[in-house]
């Protein structure tokens, strides 16, 4: 056991006899790490891309709400009372009258 660790630690393993082998295997090892990693970089960044959405559709729909209330706002009566008071227009002092029509014979 000591002298395979002491293999190891020297790295006497990829010059032996047994080498190609062992490079094999090295060079599939680090072939599944540097996809791990790739993986692993895709998802973070697919991670930040929808935190970013995510705030994204909070200020859109915060902004949806003020322009609707705003727009509330602006279908009042008495807001439209002020805006047409400006043209000179007042409302009617007298109800309108209601006109029944029938038909002749």
């Amino acid at each position: 056991m000591r002298k395979r660790l002491v293999s190891i630690l020297r790295g006497t393993f990829l010059v032996s006899g047994d080498a190609p082998k062992n490079w094999a295997f090295i060079v599939f090892i680090s072939g599944l790490a540097t996809i791990m990693i790739a993986s692993s970089h895709a998802a973070d960044k697919k991670v930040h891309q929808l935190a970013a959405l995510n705030e994204e559709v909070k200020e859109l729909r915060s902004e949806f709400v003020e322009i609707r209330s705003q727009a509330q706002r602006l279908k009042l009566e008495s807001t439209i009372r002020e805006s047409v008071k400006e043209a000179g227009l007042l409302p009617a002092e007298t109800p309108p009258n209601k006109i029944i029509v029938t038909p002749e014979e």
